[in-house]
């Protein structure tokens, strides 16, 4: 699953297929040469962490369930980040605060429909249909043909995954994960916003207090006392560590030195790491098939990607304002 690091991207539809965790952006003129296999590195490690939290969830879903879940890693996430950002209340105008609520909403119903999608389907199949909505911002924020290409590589992507209409998975677990994609998009434009408006992580930190409070009724509701159950509370720490607290801090510290059109192309392949994840954590083995639906899908999402940064490019000189 993908969810927030420090936003800060001026250019929300260039973002839009990369990930759905609204990094800090690196200029996109940032040095290539030999220190970029450091950075990389950072990256890929910040994916698997994320993929790998989210099958840790999976296995916590039964004790705690998926409300219970989302609760525990935004409640920890949101905790660690306002002590370490510590940001300021004050200062802020009508529209800041708007923003930084709108922002907060958006990655509470990405999560949370996420994590009702993994709980009935695949955890590579999720991933793959919920990265359609940053595909899908991407495409309809670019004017060029050469974006349809890319959308059509997607959706003959999704029939493969579906075997031609789904009949093999639960269907409410696609909804979700197609709503999950939707929230990913709303998520990536308002993170950009977010990004404006408040200083470093500022902003990341209030919108994810925002999504942790919208939870914890609902995650009270269905798993009460359980929330505090000392091992239940261990394993949901131990996801908000892996799925938001430290893929955040590496992705970060490799935007210093990445360009963040390499950066957007390297998180197209989370349906890959989710995949992977899903196979060695749940025994969620993959068909020939879907595998080939998974590879259309991150081809599809890499070319819309650097399409987008081509774009933006000719348009913004020297990479982002």
């Amino acid at each position: 699953m993908t969810t927030p690091s420090a936003a800060t991207t001026s250019n929300p539809a260039a973002a839009a297929p990369s990930t759905g965790r609204g990094h800090a952006s690196a200029p996109t003129g940032a040095p290539r040469g030999r220190g970029s296999l450091g950075p990389v590195g950072l990256v890929l490690a910040g994916g698997i962490s994320v993929q790998f939290g989210g099958a840790l969830a999976v296995t916590l879903m039964p004790r705690a369930g998926a409300l219970g879940v989302v609760t525990l890693r935004l409640m920890v996430a949101a905790i660690v980040l306002l002590v370490v950002c510590r940001p300021r209340l004050r200062g802020h105008s009508r529209a800041d605060w708007t923003t930084v609520i709108a922002f907060g909403v958006a990655m509470a119903g990405m999560n949370g429909l996420f994590y009702q999608s993994v709980a009935r389907i695949p955890l590579g199949t999720a991933v793959t249909l919920e990265v359609l909505g940053p595909l899908a911002l991407s495409v309809l924020a670019s004017r060029r043909a050469i974006n349809f290409v890319w959308a059509g590589l997607a959706l003959a992507g999704v029939f493969l995954l579906g075997g031609g209409g789904f009949g093999s998975l639960d269907p409410l677990g696609v909804v979700f994960a197609l709503g999950a994609g939707v929230m990913w998009a709303a998520y990536i434009i308002f993170s950009a916003r977010t990004g404006r408006r408040f200083p470093q992580a500022d902003g990341l930190a209030l919108a994810m207090a925002v999504a942790a409070l919208l939870f914890l009724p609902l995650g009270i509701a269905e798993s009460g006392t359980k929330l505090i159950d000392p091992t239940i509370l261990a394993l949901g720490a131990a996801v908000a560590v892996l799925s938001s607290v430290l893929p955040y801090t590496l992705e970060l510290l490799a935007l210093r030195r990445l360009p963040a059109s390499t950066f957007a192309v390297l998180m197209s392949l989370e349906p890959a790491i989710a995949a992977a994840a899903g196979f060695l954590i749940l025994s969620q083995a993959l068909t020939l098939t879907q595998a080939a639906a998974i590879a259309l899908v991150i081809v599809a999402s890499m070319g819309a990607v650097r399409t987008q940064v081509g774009r933006g490019r000719a348009k913004v000189p020297g990479g982002e304002s």
